[in-house]
Order: C-alpha cells, then sequence, then structure tokens
C-alpha cells in the first residue's frame, strides 16, 4: 500500500461553516475542509448517534491534509443542526439517513470526483437508508453494530439495561427529550430518536426485527456501495458479533469485515469513540490508503 506523509504541523487547508438542505428541506449546519491543493476525491462524514460533528475535526483535517475535501454534518436535532428547543420536536431516527446523510451525499457529489462515506456507529447504519447510496464510491465505517445487550460483556449489558430501563424513562418523561449531554455521552436527543432507538436495541437484529419496518431489509438488500466494516476488539458496544447482525443486511455490498486491537495502532485502548480520537492517526491512514489504492490510483 501506498505510505501517506504525515502533516502533523503543516496547515495547508481552509474551513467553512456552511449549511445545506435535507431531502425534505430541512435547513442542516456544516463544515466544510478543503485542500488548499488539488481535490482529489471527497469524504462525507457521517455521525453516531448524539455526537456533534466537532468531534470528527482532528480526523477531518488529517484527511484534508491529504488531499481529500471534507464534509461533517449535525444531523436534525443535533449541534448546529437543532431547533431552539427538542421539547415537542418531531423526527423519526430514520430521518438521519434518509433525509439528512441523503441531503449530503446530493449536495456533496460531483460526477468528476470519487464520493466515500466514513461512517461512525450510526453512521455506517444509515447508508442502507439513502435512496442515493449509488453516488457513493466506498464507505468505511467503525463501530456500526445491532445495539442488543446481548452481544456486551456482562458488565455492559448490565449497565445498559439499567440506563435504558431505569434511568432514561423517567427522565424523558420530564423532559420531553433525552438530556443525553448529562452523562457526558454527547448531545441531547430529541424523543422520537430515544424512542425508537431504545425499542430496536431490544432486538438482536436491531431494526430489522421490527414489523413496523419490514421495509428495511429490501432496502438495505439493494446496496452495492463497497464496505469496510471495522470493529475494535474492545468496543464493547460493536463487537465483530454484533457487526455482523447488523451488517449483514447489506447482502449485495462487497464487504470488508476488520477486526482490529489498540495494540496494533500504538492505542491504550479504542473502544467505541476512540476511532476519531487524538492520536488515532494510524488507524485514518487505512482508511485513506484504503480509498486511494482502491478508488483513486
Amino acid at each position: 500500500m501506498q505510505n501517506l506523509q504525515r502533516h502533523t504541523n503543516t496547515v495547508n487547508f481552509t474551513t467553512e461553516q456552511m449549511t445545506f438542505q435535507a431531502l425534505d428541506g430541512y435547513v442542516l449546519g456544516g463544515m466544510l475542509y478543503s485542500p488548499t491543493t488539488t481535490i482529489q476525491a471527497k469524504i462525507i462524514v457521517s455521525s453516531a448517534t448524539g455526537v456533534p460533528q466537532p468531534f470528527y475535526r482532528r480526523f477531518s483535517e488529517y484527511a484534508t491534509q491529504q488531499g481529500f475535501q471534507v464534509l461533517t454534518f449535525d444531523y436534525r436535532g443535533v449541534g448546529a443542526s437543532s431547533p431552539k428547543s427538542l421539547k415537542g420536536f418531531k423526527m423519526s431516527y430514520l430521518d438521519w439517513g434518509k433525509l439528512d446523510l441523503a441531503g449530503a451525499i446530493d449536495y456533496f457529489s460531483d460526477e468528476e470526483l470519487p464520493l466515500f462515506v466514513v461512517g461512525h456507529s450510526y453512521g455506517g447504519q444509515a447508508l442502507g437508508l439513502t435512496p442515493n447510496h449509488h453516488k457513493v464510491t466506498a464507505m468505511y465505517c467503525f463501530g456500526t453494530g445491532a445495539g442488543w445487550h446481548g452481544y456486551m460483556p456482562f458488565k455492559e449489558k448490565l449497565k445498559v439495561q439499567v440506563i435504558w430501563n431505569i434511568v432514561f424513562p423517567p427522565m424523558v418523561a420530564v423532559t420531553g427529550y433525552l438530556p443525553w449531554s448529562k452523562f457526558n455521552m454527547g448531545a441531547d436527543l430529541p424523543k422520537g430518536v430515544y424512542e425508537q432507538w431504545r425499542k430496536w436495541c431490544k432486538n438482536p437484529t436491531y431494526f430489522f426485527d421490527d414489523p413496523e419496518q419490514a421495509e428495511l431489509k429490501p432496502l438495505y438488500a439493494q446496496v452495492q456501495t463497497p464496505i469496510y466494516a471495522v470493529a475494535a476488539l474492545d468496543d464493547d458496544w460493536a463487537l465483530p458479533s454484533s457487526r455482523y447482525a447488523f451488517m449483514q443486511h447489506y447482502q449485495q455490498a462487497e464487504m470488508h469485515y476488520i477486526n482490529i486491537s489498540a495494540d496494533q495502532f500504538g492505542l491504550k485502548q479504542i473502544g467505541h469513540m476512540g476511532y476519531f480520537r487524538k492520536g488515532s492517526e494510524a488507524i485514518w491512514d487505512k482508511i485513506l490508503e484504503t480509498f486511494i489504492v482502491n478508488y483513486i490510483a
């Protein structure tokens, strides 16, 4: 594989706060990272649930310094795409993929350049919801799984069940939304996201087990975009068994299952969030090398 030159101190890119429309016209807030040299391809960062886009800044800057133009954005109800109040804000969890990521793809796609998606957790689920996934050259995703507690280690399983069944319900009943930020776990979430997320995490194959979502299996089966699905062996929320339970539904996609450990990359731990934290450049190199060697060079 081609070795990437790491630009640790060089600032050779620009950033621009911007807005664009989801497929239904909802205005989303984003950040555009552009190299000052020739753009060789584009990347959309598709975020995890409740994780605001600034969390992906380091990765975006790094990729931009390698010649990629990068778009980060917040789904509706999160960060720069939030209404003044989440109380009473109505939406479906599926809107983030069907309308928001799809809007980003339409906005950012260019017939002259490859378009990649780098997904984190929900971000890897979202591609199958988009009606325009054919515009995406390939997707690299991290920590994407089915969310069911049965795939988690015992301590994490107990913790998750207590949170879902004891801690969250009364909080949501009082506030009208999920005050996720009080747990230092991300941005507050709309009630609709909380309710559907909680419901689907009770199923071994997530929303594919929901009779009300019967159309999703054939929808995901249509995706032919090559997918690289990474699971860290210390990511208790999305271990390989959880990843497979969800990703198997991308039936026609050229699927690459990749397991990684922290010591491979000189890290103490990765967990569910470490894929994009400071010091993860060696992980990012794998993403960019894959895109360059297989789809650009």
